[in-house]
């Protein structure tokens, strides 16, 4: 019988073990369904993707690692099998051997071929399969490609399908930057010198230990144990009832849920669930408090709405009515609880309520990019509520929610939330029932009151919308609330066969109109509102939408402002009112300098930042202390209004501290800005980008990118405050001299021009205390009135210049914020890194 060929052979062909740490190749019996990839900075970095299979790890190279976006498909290159003992890698293969480079285990988890599949597909040149991983989750498709003549490597194609768990292009390769198996940087890795964490140690027992410890307490280790606890209930924020839509870009609209209004409170696994009025429904709602722990969050307050979807797959009502009456032990796929957030009110201990709702919501995606069903991020539109309305009414869905999307949160009702409704809801008090001629029904219809001041008020009765089931359940609850007289005033024929109720439970309950009398006309019942207060049940009337109309007044209008571009002062301020909402969310509250043109671009131009007492109401000043100790008022904003102020008065450009003027010491972003020689390329400027983003991914850094709008790239760090001006200073000056000094023909750290040519400065001088960076979204002072825009990594390849969005493109603009590649854009929760 002929001996089997070793599926290991070529990998241990390939190594010198005396010289490198990785384990020799043995065929081994593992579980049979692990998964694994390693993140390698060999010659070139790649995510090495690992599937147990036959007792060794099939293993693809995939060049830009795994995406969950279902439109990336990512080139695998197949390479030789590995050994089992593998899995556990983690360490510096020595420059110049095979692979030689940082290796990280950046996943793990198990899978399995789909139902139907099995690990044999790989033969003919394909593999659907499901992973369940730390990061990477759901239904995935490797497939071969057909080899072009010559080619000797077999190159395939790695794919998410799109399933609960898929995601935007960066969500894991650009935000996940730590192992999951010891929690370190690949600088930390790279750095570890001596081997106190090195595989190259791992043939020491007590190494070989220490790493199967940290093994078996991943999440302990990968993850620092979140400090500090659930914060406290906060009152919620309540839409006021309109009769139309708001229009205009100062506002956002979401789908108004059919379900129970909640604040989630968590800090690591401590969950807390609060009813709008702050009762601790924790317990009610143990399926989804079970997936919010999973996620590890730091402390944090989110509000939301929980739901649960009927038989047409929409929000219902009724469904979760029943959902939570069953409990939450008989719950399956199909009615399971689903939490929607739409908003982030504290986390890390401070307070964002202050902050604008658009600011909020794009923290909160931040916070929740890891979430997947049965949690989830509400989805938005920015402007084009009618859209979302008519879609939404067509959908038979209960209507939307408006919201100003520089408007602070209040903890009350206000017109800075809206709801404008599809069909007629309310809630009501039952106060009595009509008794029933027909013996299966234990009730004819339910008498409805509100509360008007110090009374109820008689609404009419409602006999239609319950089952079975629900008719009994009112039944028995009508047994213990009996009582002999009406709580109210109410006509004697009307109260002739009623039996009275004591005025304790709320019902929803949809209907066509009031009639003249007041009461509801064609009315369904949909369920009871156990989470809602009979005291608490008065009219909902609707009202007129507040005016959109900016209270500053632009004059001179007709002014050319940009003589090559033909636009004019009207032109500039029409664009900054429209790309408002998402430009507030990174320049609202900042100290801010301006650029101001009164006679246009070009013409006795000049910045400003301290304020002469001429901007008005809407542009605000802080005392900001000034090096010689006394203390000088530095403007800033905070609304659209504030904006539109600054452009009355000549503004074209807005620039903003790295700080907030609330905590003015306390820099929370870091700026690079790669400004090129005259000779070079844009080409030359996006290819530093990408270096640069992947020198701070190896310190554990996430950053972002963004066209200035003039000739370069600024790279955006987020950054948690708690560190100081010459902390941050001193870390962006040594990161940018040992850039300077690994590529010297590439980069330079200075501002000396003779020292630039042919080389990119790596500007970090907008990090010290009083400098400051264009804003996102600002216009530039220069010709064709460009504009400085957010983009994603993956996209800043097909771009090609700085100035490739003018103030023109403001319908564009204000709609890529909502795509997948920019969602959460410029918000991550990370500290400056000490070493």
């Amino acid at each position: 019988m002929a001996k089997r060929p070793d599926p290991l052979a070529q990998y241990n062909a390939k190594r010198d073990f005396a010289l490198t740490p990785e384990p020799e190749g043995k065929v081994a019996k593992g579980a049979g369904n692990r998964f694994i990839v390693q993140k390698h900075d060999a010659t070139r970095l790649h995510y090495d993707f690992r599937l147990e299979i036959d007792g060794v790890l099939k293993s693809w190279a995939v060049t830009k690692g795994p995406s969950a976006d279902p439109a990336d498909k990512r080139l695998a290159v197949r390479t030789e099998d590995h050994p089992m003992s593998y899995a556990d890698f983690e360490g510096n293969i020595p420059k110049g051997e095979y692979g030689g480079g940082t290796v990280m285990l950046w996943d793990r988890g198990t899978w399995e071929p789909i139902a139907g599949k099995s690990a044999k597909d790989l033969d003919d040149g394909h593999l659907h399969f499901t992973l369940d991983g730390t990061r990477m989750k759901g239904e995935w498709l490797l497939v071969r490609m057909k080899p072009r003549p010559g080619e000797k490597r077999e190159n395939w194609l790695l794919r998410k399908v799109d399933d609960a768990f898929s995601a935007g292009t960066d969500d894991l390769v650009g935000r996940e930057l730590t192992s999951v198996l010891t929690g370190r940087t690949m600088a930390e890795i790279a750095a570890d010198d001596e081997g106190e964490q090195s595989l190259k140690c791992a043939k020491g027992a007590a190494f070989a230990k220490k790493m199967q410890a940290a093994a078996q307490h991943n999440k302990k280790v990968a993850k620092p144990v979140v400090k500090g606890k659930p914060p406290k209930f906060r009152p919620l924020q309540l839409a006021t009832l309109v009769d139309a839509v708001p229009v205009g870009n100062g506002w956002f609209h979401e789908i108004k849920y059919d379900g129970y209004r909640a604040e989630i409170a968590a800090a690591g696994g401590d969950v807390r669930v609060y009813t709008r009025n702050g009762l601790d429904w924790t317990d009610k709602f143990a399926p989804l408090v079970r997936h919010v722990a999973a996620l590890d969050l730091p402390p944090c307050l989110i509000d939301g709405e929980i739901v649960a979807y009927g038989k047409d797959g929409n929000p219902d009502f009724s469904s979760l009515q029943a959902v939570l009456k069953r409990g939450h032990g008989a719950q399956d796929e199909a009615t399971a609880l689903h939490f929607f957030a739409f908003d982030l009110l504290e986390q890390d201990g401070q307070s964002l309520v202050k902050l604008g709702n658009l600011e909020r919501k794009e923290r909160l995606e931040a916070l929740l990019r890891h979430a997947a069903p049965p949690i989830a991020v509400a989805d938005h539109i920015i402007g084009a509520g009618e859209t979302l309305f008519d879609a939404m009414c067509s959908a038979g869905q209960e209507g939307i929610i408006s919201k100003r999307a520089d408007a602070a949160y209040s903890g009350r009702r206000s017109k800075n939330w809206l709801k404008v409704k599809c069909t007629r809801r309310q809630e009501f008090v039952i106060v009595g029932w009509n008794p029933s001629t027909t013996k299966a029904r234990p009730f004819a219809s339910l008498l409805l009151a509100q509360h008007e001041g110090e009374s109820l008020a008689y609404r009419g009765n409602v006999g239609t919308g319950f089952d079975a089931a629900t008719m009994a359940d009112l039944a028995k609850k009508f047994a213990r609330l009996a009582r002999k007289t009406a709580p109210l005033d109410i006509e004697a024929a009307t109260a002739r066969k009623a039996q009275w109720l004591k005025p304790e439970l709320v019902a929803e309950i949809a209907f066509a109109e009031f009639t003249a009398s007041g009461s509801v006309r064609h009315a369904s019942f949909l369920g009871l509102r156990s989470d809602k207060e009979a005291k608490d049940v008065t009219p909902e009337k609707e009202q007129s939408v507040p005016p959109s109309t900016s209270d500053v007044t632009i004059t001179s209008r007709d002014r050319v402002i940009f003589p090559e571009a033909k636009a004019t002062k009207g032109d500039l301020a029409d664009y900054y009112a429209a790309i408002a909402p998402v430009m507030l969310p990174h320049s609202a509250r900042r100290p801010i300098s301006l650029v101001r043109c009164p006679q246009g671009r070009g013409k006795k131009c000049f910045f400003q930042k301290h304020d002469a007492g001429s901007f008005g109401d809407h542009v605000h000043q802080v005392p900001i202390r000034e090096k010689d100790g006394g203390h000088e008022d530095y403007l800033y904003i905070d609304d659209a209004d504030g904006l539109l102020a600054c452009v009355q008065m000549g503004t074209i450009e807005f620039h903003g501290w790295g700080s907030h003027v609330d905590a003015v010491e306390e820099p929370d972003r870091m700026i690079f800005d790669l400004d090129p020689d005259e000779g070079l390329d844009f080409a030359a400027v996006k290819k530093a980008a990408l270096d640069i983003r992947r020198q701070l991914a190896d310190l554990g850094l996430v950053s972002f990118a963004m066209l200035s709008g003039g000739k370069g790239v600024h790279i955006v760090v987020p950054l948690d405050p708690g560190h100081s001006w010459d902390a941050h200073k001193d870390f962006s000056k040594r990161f940018a001299e040992a850039l300077s000094m690994a590529e010297p023909d590439r980069y330079v750290a200075t501002m000396s021009k003779a020292k630039r040519k042919g080389k990119i400065f790596i500007d970090w001088l907008r990090n010290q205390r009083g400098s400051t960076a264009i804003l996102p979204y600002s216009a530039r002072a220069r010709e064709g009135a460009p504009v400085a825009v957010p983009i994603g990594w993956d996209a800043l390849a097909d771009v090609k210049g700085a100035g490739a969005w003018s103030i023109n493109d403001a319908d564009e603009l204000i709609k890529r914020p909502a795509g997948a590649d920019l969602k959460g854009w410029g918000f991550a929760a990370q500290t400056l890194p000490t070493y």
